[in-house]
């Protein structure tokens, strides 16, 4: 049986549209949006309207009536604290989906400037990560970034820290500390570790709003369901589909 995914839709503008247009059977997709734009989104796609369409997608993602959902236009705000109330949690970890100007995709983790301050938290975000990057079929091997090159010990206390804690987090995983050289991470890695959340934000912002690249979702990976975020960097939302319906299908047996 196809994957079920469930994609919010504020309203039926033109990455809605583009979105189901590329998606076509790849998945059985389903809209939810609010009361009286059914008919707006074209014939080929179910609709869900709801006064509150970001409370009616997490509550069908619960129930099991879809097996993954993309936030997509929905509100960040109401649709996370929705999440975090069905979930459980108090907060939520995410591995972003990038694409460089060159056209190459990598995760990137932690993005969640709370988030990724111990080595456990970045240990465990390159456990999530290679799973996810099996999944979608991205590049082997995990880069760990610090704040400088090896040769740099010693002129910052703030700086040895994150080399000593990638050194660490590359022994007891087998990823790779590349230091503090990013360009060759993103060419050569299906997965970096940022040092932190603040550096791991930074580094999503310039490349989604500030350079030529762009943001395809992020996998929330302290949830038993699959729940996609999005960015509205992105140019639509296919590739957030993809990705939950390559980690919905990871899961069947």
């Amino acid at each position: 049986m196809p994957v079920t995914v469930g994609l919010g839709a504020a309203s039926p503008d033109e990455k809605i549209r583009a979105t189901v247009r590329a998606v076509g059977r790849e998945v059985d997709l389903t809209l939810f949006s609010c009361p009286g734009t059914a008919g707006s989104f074209g014939d080929a796609v179910r609709v869900v309207e709801a006064v509150h369409p970001e409370a009616a997608l997490v509550e069908a993602l619960a129930a099991g009536d879809i097996d993954a959902a993309v936030r997509g236009t929905l509100p960040a705000s109401s649709t996370l604290a929705a999440l975090k109330a069905a979930a459980g949690v108090d907060h939520l970890e995410r591995i972003a989906l990038l694409e460089t100007a060159e056209g190459h995709l990598f995760l990137l983790a932690p993005v969640g400037v709370d988030e990724g301050w111990t080595v456990a938290d970045k240990v465990r975000f390159v456990e999530h990560g290679r799973h996810i990057a099996r999944s979608f079929g991205l590049a082997g091997g995990v880069a760990v970034l610090s704040g400088g090159r090896l040769g740099d010990i010693g002129r910052h206390p703030a700086v040895d820290r994150t080399m000593a804690d990638a050194e660490l987090v590359a022994r007891l995983t087998g990823a790779e500390h590349v230091e503090i050289l990013i360009e060759e991470a993103t060419r050569r890695y299906g997965v970096v570790i940022a040092p932190d959340g603040i550096s791991g934000n930074l580094i999503f912002r310039t490349l989604a709003f500030l350079g030529a690249g762009a943001g395809h979702g992020a996998p929330v990976v302290n949830i038993d369901k699959i729940f996609v975020d999005t960015s509205r960097a992105s140019p639509d939302y296919t590739n957030a589909i993809m990705l939950a319906k390559s980690l919905a299908e990871s899961r069947k047996p």
